[in-house]
């Protein structure tokens, strides 16, 4: 039974299974934080849905991963990293330009939309979270779902903190920290990945 391959079979169904719901549950708030930061004026929110866009092609670049060699799955952490460094930049830049620019975040919705995308990552982490010690590919995932539910609760503080002092600086803050954060599972997963391929 053991040389048939079933298991290896049934672990693949597994994880694209996982990794489906992951990419679907990703998506639909990636739109929604988008269309809702935008209108809100914020970049944290902005940040988190462009984040959880990372995150929606990450999954599919594991998704295709899945059933592969080791080579193909070390090969797709390493896009995803550089994939998550590359937006955090792009983060980085958009928080400078409303520095200079100026913005209006809307606490109401901030604190909101971060807690609606606090539950879909709540709900993300578990499911990802009995491959956190599978291969490569997958602790890539579970390293994206782990910084996402940080990045919310960052969101839902800054919202917060935007209503009480009436400042955008939280905003902003926030948006950095989250990019920094982006950038740190970036740099996790590309160096989980070298040490993959020495082994």
């Amino acid at each position: 039974m053991a040389d048939c391959g079933c298991e290896l079979e049934a672990k693949g169904q597994e994880e694209r299974r996982t990794l489906r719901q992951l990419l679907v549950v990703n998506g639909i708030m990636f739109v929604i934080e988008l269309g809702i930061g935008l209108f809100a004026g914020s970049i944290a929110l902005v940040a988190d849905s462009l984040d959880m866009l990372a995150d929606a092609v990450v999954y599919g670049i594991g998704l295709s991963a899945v059933g592969n060699s080791k080579s193909n799955k070390v090969r797709a952490a390493f896009i995803s990293g550089f994939f998550q460094i590359a937006l955090a930049g792009l983060v980085l830049g958009d928080v400078i330009r409303r520095f200079f620019v100026g913005s209006e975040p809307e606490p109401g919705w901030m604190v909101s939309i971060g807690f609606l995308a606090l539950l879909a990552n709540l709900y993300c982490l578990a499911l990802i979270a009995k491959h956190r010690r599978g291969e490569v590919h997958m602790r890539a995932s579970w390293i994206f779902s782990r910084n996402d539910v940080i990045a919310n609760l960052g969101v839902i503080l800054a919202g917060f903190l935007v209503s009480v002092f009436q400042s955008r600086l939280p905003d902003l803050m926030i948006g950095v920290a989250i990019a920094l954060l982006v950038l740190h599972g970036g740099i996790d997963i590309i160096c989980d990945a070298r040490r993959e391929r020495a082994d």
